[in-house]
């Protein structure tokens, strides 16, 4: 199974991922792991990311692509995949599917798992992490027992700064403009498929399962 996951920030798109990969027996490709590798492995596309990543530039659509094929070529995607995080637009998406193309392996699904706005917004602003064991809690859901310290190991628990509230809606808002828009995409391609994210992982989980057909 080819699969590329939708969803915004907060929706759980990791934590299904995780069980997919189980379930499928498929590799989990993410774009950042791959740039890393490839600079770590010094290969030609490697190279010339870590020459613009030093400058600090965004690394161009171009070779993310080249990364991309690249890692999809490789033995252990020969029964699938899942992409994470990646096409982030529908310029992305349109040179994704030129390559699958080529390479005669079109996607057999675009997942999404949709949350509402609201609940994301809770779920992201309401983490709090544990200073000593890094334990992670949310005070809407899954609170401590006591306020502010941890029921692990007693550390003190603080909120970073990527799950503040401004942070969050930025990053929601970029989202909406950039990502969601894939939606419709791959709608319009008559892959989509949709989940809602909301409730226990497992019951969210099977519903994927049975969409999947599996």
């Amino acid at each position: 199974m080819r699969l590329v996951l939708l969803g915004a920030p907060g929706a759980g798109k990791g934590t299904q991922a995780k069980k997919l990969i189980d379930k499928f027996g498929i590799p989990q490709i993410s774009t950042g792991d791959i740039l890393r590798k490839a600079v770590a492995d010094g290969t030609p596309l490697g190279k010339e990311a870590k020459i613009i990543m030093d400058k600090g530039e965004l690394v161009p659509d171009s070779v993310v692509i080249g990364l991309v094929k690249e890692r999809l070529a490789q033995d252990d995607c020969k029964n699938g995949y899942i992409l994470d995080g990646f096409p982030r637009n529908t310029a992305q998406a349109e040179e994704l599917d030129k390559v699958l193309s080529e390479m005669n392996a079109p996607l057999d699904v675009a997942l999404s798992v949709d949350v509402d706005k609201n609940d994301l917004m809770k779920r992201l602003t309401g983490r709090r992490t544990c200073k000593g064991c890094q334990q992670m809690f949310n005070i809407h859901f899954s609170p401590p027992k006591k306020d502010g310290v941890c029921d692990k190991c007693g550390g003190e628990l603080y909120q970073r700064d990527d799950d503040k509230e401004e942070t969050i809606k930025n990053r929601l808002d970029v989202y909406e403009k950039s990502t969601a828009p894939l939606i419709d995409y791959y709608s319009n391609k008559g892959i989509l498929k949709s989940v809602e994210g909301v409730g226990s992982i497992d019951d969210i989980f099977n519903k994927i399962c049975s969409i999947l057909g599996s």
